[in-house]
């Protein structure tokens, strides 16, 4: 299953990933981090891994986004 792995402590909650995600994969969390931002969080099963999300956060590192391989038979 595709998935989105965000780093609480380094999300400033800016809600760009949040904002721009096309399948609302994404929302902005209650707990709040070590820097005091409610950080963002992954929280569904219809991420597409298109990435969106990656590339809108300006915190590098804070998003990684894991795709799904299919498996090829025979």
């Amino acid at each position: 299953m595709n998935h989105v792995l965000i780093e609480p402590e380094q999300c400033k909650g800016c809600r760009l990933c949040v904002n721009y995600c096309p399948r609302q994969c994404i929302a902005l969390g209650s707990s709040i981090n070590k820097m005091g931002y409610q950080y963002a969080e992954f929280h569904s099963t219809a991420c597409i891994a298109c990435g969106i999300c990656y590339y809108m956060c300006p915190e590098a590192g804070a998003i990684t986004v894991f795709e799904e391989m299919a498996e090829k038979n025979g």
